[in-house]
């Protein structure tokens, strides 16, 4: 696998206070990589920084061996990454199928194509097209961070950062999500995934890395990690994790 996404040496800075303490990760095509770590351990800075929202103070971020620095996060999206932020962040007083049109903001003038990305949406989320003229405030957790997901979807990206996909969902909607995002993964959208649940994140996930206080301070393979004892301790509850089907 060539790699598709190279992060070297990034610094990122919220005003004097260094979130990003210089660190370098890899995603590879048709991969799904997770980000583990505590509240606060840059998780979501580095998905911000990615996707063109946050300024990078030293270090290179490459797509498609494409320098990213410095360009606007519009035209990232139309580069091939699509973000889709903690909190699910979709419209509330639009309905479903508004806040997937925005999604396709940037091929908004091809109307065949916006419709067949929807088709693509509503063949994931069947809900979706249910409620595609409800409002999306109105919708519960569970179909909103559906709806972020397949918004997130509609620039037909070549890879997706999900930002903490399951929080705040009961169980059997966590389960529906990561099954729905291994999916994702096998029509070959690779995914850098930041995600509390380490248990779901590494059962699906290809390799992760571990962020602490701004430093990656474990990486390997999903079953190296699993395994590890500090890992074990710090995010599986003391106990090696069986395999998740």
């Amino acid at each position: 696998m060539s790699a598709l996404l190279k992060i070297n040496n990034l610094h990122i800075f919220y005003g004097s206070i260094e979130a990003l303490k210089g660190i370098s990760l890899e995603v590879n095509e048709g991969e799904i990589v997770t980000v583990l770590g505590a509240n606060g351990a840059g998780k979501s800075t580095l998905l911000r920084a990615i996707s063109g929202l946050l300024p990078i103070k030293k270090g290179k971020i490459e797509f498609e061996e494409k320098e990213l620095n410095n360009v606007p996060a519009f035209e990232i999206v139309m580069r091939g990454i699509s973000h889709v932020p903690e909190g699910r962040k979709v419209f509330a007083t639009l309905t479903v199928e508004e806040n997937l049109n925005l999604g396709a903001f940037t091929d908004r003038k091809n109307a065949k194509l916006v419709s067949e990305r929807k088709e693509r949406v509503y063949n994931l989320f069947p809900i979706l097209e249910k409620r595609k003229n409800q409002l999306s405030g109105t919708l519960s957790g569970g179909e909103q961070q559906m709806l972020a997901i397949g918004r997130g979807l509609m620039s037909n990206p070549r890879m997706l950062l999900l930002d903490e996909p399951s929080l705040g969902l009961a169980p059997l909607l966590v389960k529906q999500i990561f099954k729905i995002i291994y999916e994702i993964n096998s029509q070959g959208i690779a995914i850098l995934l930041v995600e509390q649940n380490a248990r779901k994140a590494l059962g699906i996930a290809h390799r992760g890395y571990i962020l602490e206080t701004g430093n990656i301070s474990i990486s390997g393979l999903s079953p190296e990690l699993k395994n590890n004892k500090k890992v074990q301790e710090a995010y599986l509850g003391g106990a090696a994790l069986k395999k998740i089907k």
